[in-house]
């Protein structure tokens, strides 16, 4: 069955109430993170709070945890500890598989995540992407555009040949790959934008840093009710036409073959994901 990755929010795993107001949030995954949101001197706390909070019932939403990087003082406790809790560990600044290797010794079990948020990230994508234990990559954009020292700019157009990269490297692989953030949080219009941009390059989701930000990632990212009705009248035009000996289907004037069969009942499964989700 397919799971919703539309809405992916960070939530510092220091902060109790936040996680506890997370699970009643209408998110398709959050982030628990232990990395870049939690303090030096909280970090151990953080963890073993984490590790208690996960016991919880967090219904649908998909949980994963950022540890800190292996080469930290703190990294390898992170993932000896978390190694059976969440869904997920995302790996910060992987810069190549060897960097999912060591963290696989660690966590023998959990799908492996990689933050794509360094230039040789970029390099490497592919060769990322296809690591047997790796179920998706998080695009890292303020750490990665920090490294390229881009400017920033509503198009994102300095990180674009980055995002493709990462982009075709997940689909090659058949991994989950979600945006990056959008750090103006208050600014709905640029975010509603940013989500099109991205949704429209090929991403699952945006990753999101406010509860604010929630309701239009997943709107954008979900299926239409113009989109759900077309999925469905796709897919009868062409059973009709292959009961009747023809290859193709005609629709609204638009050609239908097996490809955007095969892309509407991906849309009704999303579709059908999300409102059992909601339910």
């Amino acid at each position: 069955m397919i799971r919703p990755y539309r809405s992916v929010l960070y939530l510092p795993a220091s902060n109790a109430r936040a996680l506890e107001k997370a699970r009643g949030l209408p998110v398709d995954a959050v982030i628990l993170d232990l990395e870049d949101a939690v303090a030096p001197a909280e970090k151990p706390a953080a963890r073993d709070a984490l590790a208690a909070a996960l016991g919880l019932d967090w219904g649908r939403r998909a949980r994963l945890v950022r540890i800190n990087g292996l080469d930290t003082e703190w990294g390898e406790a992170d993932a000896r500890a978390l190694a059976k809790g969440p869904d997920g560990v995302l790996i910060p600044k992987v810069g190549s598989p060897a960097d999912l290797d060591r963290a696989a010794g660690l966590i023998p079990d959990t799908p492996l995540w990689a933050m794509m948020e360094t230039v040789a990230g970029m390099l490497n994508a592919t060769a990322i992407a296809a690591h047997p234990r790796l179920a998706g990559m998080v695009m890292g954009t303020n750490d990665l555009g920090h490294e390229l020292g881009i400017r920033p700019r509503a198009d994102r157009r300095g990180v674009m040949t980055s995002l493709g990269l990462c982009l075709l490297a997940a689909r090659a692989h058949g991994r989950v790959i979600l945006d990056g953030v959008y750090n103006a949080f208050r600014d709905e219009a640029g975010l509603l934008a940013e989500c099109a941009q991205g949704r429209d390059l090929g991403f699952d989701g945006k990753t999101l840093i406010h509860p604010a930000q929630i309701g239009p990632a997943n709107t954008v990212f979900g299926p239409s009710a113009g989109e759900i009705d077309l999925a469905r009248r796709q897919i009868a035009a062409f059973a009709e036409a292959e009961a009747e000996g023809r290859g193709v289907a005609v629709l609204d004037g638009r050609i239908v073959e097996n490809l955007h069969v095969e892309t509407a009942r991906r849309t009704l499964a999303l579709a059908e994901a999300i409102a059992a989700g909601q339910g």
